[in-house]
């Protein structure tokens, strides 16, 4: 995702089918659909198709019924948004229409950023990205506005949120208000409570080992779920930062590790902290509104995942026992070419990663999506090719949902991000793909 290359430096086929197989493969599917859709939308949404997680497709075409075709709204086109109420809900009409021009069926919108809200809540200040100035009343509910309008159009509405930053890429420390309750924890006297937020490599995180801080980021989606007509909760993958143990400076958790006197080592008990806030709010979602969907959208390459200095994002975990998630959505930024600096085929080029997430789906009962890099079309990312594959395919798009879709275990697909589809060097990219979508 373009804002998330620059918070960090994340992540450094088949053709179509030919007519008669695509046309095979269209009526197969939609016999299957006919024959199974009581049972299927029975652990769907509930919400009369609309939000687009109903069953998977069995085989290539122009939209298999059920199919998930989404597109993330981050905080940097809220910051884009007039303040104020009139000029908000125009820009957020015209966000809405494109997205449905575009064959969209859902939207991924930001709700929480950085420990904010972008409605009126009674655990997170106001986000600066709505007026300029964090907790700051614009006077009405954006949120309420964007779903319901969301809604009106067909589109399903999930409610993005990172659940433990609280400082990034445009939002400072000094840009915190001081009413917010992280500055509040450092500032109210209580030592029991100042290493509730923590600093690491220059930006501020909840601590994900407080349980305070987990019932804190409970309730608040407990608050989206229950105030709001939303059809899903999403979680991005900021989890824990890079952290390096053997540096006293960077322990990070390590002293709340120490006192525990967990008998895990240190990186799987931090997982195991991360798996008892996904747990909770699973929990919590389901009691609340059992329709809503739950998902998380982890960095796509599962060795990364598994590392034991960073993220501590337990996928192996989440794909095999009930009680986690009803999704997962990795974030699959590669194209089908991607080499290793040796020239060597990468481990999490395209087509590899595709096959290891389908390895690790069919071990659960999970449905598998696909975050795709719309940011990446008609760009020069290095892919160690002599030149990038994102220049010389206008069709790696396309490619990567025909073959999911091929696959018969992808779900549905995600696109980072909707700025991404209004620039120009993407507009061939674009069309290619609209081609394969209703």
């Amino acid at each position: 995702m373009s804002e998330r290359t620059k918070i960090r430096d994340k992540r450094d086929g088949k053709r179509s089918w030919q007519t008669s197989r695509r046309f095979l493969g269209v009526v197969l599917a939609c016999m299957f659909v006919m024959s199974h859709v009581l049972s299927a939308w029975a652990a769907g949404p509930g919400d009369g198709g609309r939000s687009g997680v109903g069953p998977g497709q069995t085989g290539p075409g122009s939209g298999p019924s059920g199919e998930l075709r989404g597109v993330w709204i981050s905080y940097l086109d809220w910051e884009k948004l007039p303040a104020d109420r009139a000029g908000f809900e125009k820009g957020v009409n015209q966000i809405l229409d494109r997205c449905v021009d575009l064959g969209m069926n859902a939207v991924f919108v930001h709700v929480r950023a950085d420990s904010d809200a972008m409605y009126p809540s009674a655990y997170f200040p106001w986000s600066r990205f709505i007026t300029g100035v964090q907790g700051q009343n614009p006077g009405y509910d954006p949120l309420s506005y964007f779903v319901t309008a969301a809604h009106q159009r067909g589109l399903a509405f999930h409610a993005w949120i990172n659940p433990f930053r609280v400082t990034g890429f445009l939002n400072s420390w000094d840009q915190v208000s001081d009413s917010s309750f992280v500055k509040q924890w450092l500032a109210d006297g209580d030592s029991s409570n100042d290493r509730f937020v923590l600093k690491q490599n220059g930006e501020y995180y909840l601590n994900p080992s407080s349980p305070q801080v987990q019932e804190r980021i409970v309730a608040g989606v407990r608050e989206v779920v229950q105030n709001y007509d939303v059809d899903g909760i999403h979680f991005d993958d900021y989890f824990y930062p890079n952290v390096n143990n053997e540096d006293p400076e960077k322990w990070f958790d390590k002293p709340e590790y120490d006192a525990s006197g967990s008998l895990l080592g240190i990186s799987d008990w931090r997982r195991e902290n991360v798996n008892r806030l996904i747990r909770q709010v699973y929990k919590t979602i389901k009691e609340t509104k059992p329709q809503v969907q739950f998902g998380i959208s982890p960095e796509g390459f599962v060795d990364n995942l598994r590392s034991e200095v960073r993220l501590f994002a337990d996928v192996d975990t989440w794909l095999s026992q009930e009680g986690y998630v009803d999704y997962i959505m990795p974030q699959i930024y590669w194209g089908f070419e991607q080499k290793l600096s040796n020239g060597n085929p990468a481990p999490f080029a395209f087509s590899n990663n595709l096959q290891t997430w389908i390895g690790m789906k069919n071990k659960g009962n999970v449905r598998l999506y696909l975050g795709l890099a719309m940011y990446k079309a008609g760009s020069q990312t290095a892919d160690n090719n002599e030149i990038p594959e994102w220049l010389r395919y206008n069709d790696i798009m396309k490619r990567q949902v025909e073959a999911g879709r091929e696959s018969g275990q992808v779900s549905g697909y995600c696109f980072y991000a909707y700025s991404s589809f209004q620039e120009a060097v993407t507009q061939e990219e674009v069309a290619n793909l609209m081609k394969i979508f209703p």
